[in-house]
């Protein structure tokens, strides 16, 4: 370990890797998309696949919208809150199995499929 920092900061890079790092972090942890984006896989790709497009077998044949499009995009975020919370359609709800903040979260990695 020792040996690759030494590498590194007579590169002078380390400092510049560590810093976008941590900004990738921070943005991700602030905007809730990490988590956003685990519940969204365990609880929603399965219809709506893993970048929302709603591009697998399930989700083409239930017909869902893709969440990045102008349709699902210009859904309030309370909305978006109540589809989840208490599903549309053939879309079961969550308000039993995602506590108020996974929702929020969910909604925010839905904001970020934005196209």
């Amino acid at each position: 370990m020792k040996t690759i920092l030494r590498h590194c900061f007579a590169k002078h890079c380390f400092a510049k890797h560590c810093f976008a790092l941590s900004a990738t972090v921070l943005i991700c942890l602030a905007h809730g998309w990490a988590d956003g984006a685990a519940d969204f896989k365990a609880r929603c790709a399965s219809c709506h696949g893993s970048k929302g497009t709603g591009d697998t077998k399930l989700g083409q044949n239930l017909h869902v919208r893709d969440l990045g499009s102008a349709d699902v995009q210009k859904q309030s975020d309370a909305e978006l809150t109540g589809i989840i919370a208490k599903g549309k359609g053939t879309m079961p709800g969550y308000e039993d199995k995602l506590s108020g903040d996974q929702i929020r979260d969910v909604v925010k990695f839905i904001r970020a499929l934005k196209k």
